[in-house]
């Protein structure tokens, strides 16, 4: 229901958020996940309602890392204790998030390939589940994110140290998904385009990166910022990352999506209209209006891009009395 009433809401694309790939990837121990074939079938009726409707069907992968086995946000920023169900993370380095974290495991080398395995199979079952669309998660300070910034990674071998080894996990497993996602499905990767934090991860870093992925065959980059670590200032404000979406863009050539504090229809069709991004992705400005898209279509005079299901339709244009 709550990524079904978004796509009748009107929403063009609409992506199962934050998947994990392996058990021990959950955010969070109520996070949904595809490590297993059984969760197949529960995603594909989703990923069939979404298309009944109108909406592309995408699925975002991930790993948390270090964040792993964490409440839910809205309860604070504490882990899960293990006799009440949660569990250790795993990291590039044994750093915690937090100080009174509990202190993550240091991955070793083949830990790693079990990871991008991990990553491997989840798409060959998103797949199976017939989505359209593939993200790979690699912001907010999650697995992908600790490898990328010099925080969360203090290894000393071929994942650590330069910013080539730094981007090395990122890219060996955005390549080994791209050879099982179909050429003429998308795929896109988000990116925390800054830590917000001296000596951590930039924007120069992002645009390097995404290069690179370009290059692999991704074919978005989903420009979001900070999560790698909790004494970050983040000024945050309307359309505050935009920037980052227009300049991996222009410098680079990729497709990228805007995210962040979008809420208005005229802020949406400003970014895209002027070329600052292709594509503007919202979260909670969405959770606070499932019909945002059709709001916002009516707001901007194209309400007539926009089918509902013939009984909304119905509702909203019902014939006059004879």
């Amino acid at each position: 229901m709550h990524l079904g009433s978004r796509a009748v809401g009107g929403a063009g694309l609409v992506i199962a958020e934050a998947t994990a790939v392996e058990a021990r990837g959950r955010i969070s121990p109520q996070d949904t996940g595809l490590w297993s074939d059984d969760q197949v079938e529960p995603f594909r009726r989703i990923a069939r309602f979404l298309m009944q409707h109108g909406s592309i069907a995408g699925i975002q992968l991930a790993h948390a890392g270090r964040k792993a086995s964490t409440v839910p946000p809205w309860q604070g920023t504490q882990q899960v204790a293990p006799d009440q169900g949660g569990w250790t993370g795993v990291a590039p380095s044994a750093i915690p998030f937090y100080p009174h974290d509990r202190v993550p495991a240091e991955l070793s080398l083949a830990d790693i390939g079990t990871i991008k395995q991990a990553f491997v199979a989840a798409a060959r079952r998103a797949l199976a589940a017939e989505f359209q669309w593939l993200e790979m998660h690699a912001a907010h300070g999650y697995l992908c994110h600790e490898f990328h910034s010099p925080l969360s990674n203090q290894r000393t071998d071929r994942y650590g140290g330069s910013l080539e080894n730094r981007m090395r996990f990122t890219l060996e497993t955005a390549e080994c998904l791209r050879q099982v996602w179909p050429a003429n499905l998308p795929m896109s990767v988000r990116l925390s385009c800054t830590d917000w934090y001296p000596g951590g991860w930039t924007l120069e870093d992002a645009i390097e990166l995404s290069h690179r992925l370009k290059a692999l065959g991704v074919d978005l980059i989903d420009c979001s910022s900070g999560g790698s670590t909790p004494l970050a200032k983040i000024p945050a404000g309307a359309s505050f990352q935009v920037p980052f979406a227009e300049a991996i863009r222009r410098q680079t050539g990729m497709l990228t999506a805007a995210v962040g504090l979008i809420t208005q229809p005229m802020q949406a069709d400003e970014i895209v209209r002027n070329g600052r991004a292709d594509l503007v992705l919202l979260a909670r400005e969405s959770l606070r209006d499932p019909y945002w898209p059709i709001h916002a279509a009516e707001a901007l005079r194209k309400r007539d891009e926009i089918r509902l299901p013939e009984q909304y339709e119905y509702a909203a244009n019902p014939p006059r009395p004879k």
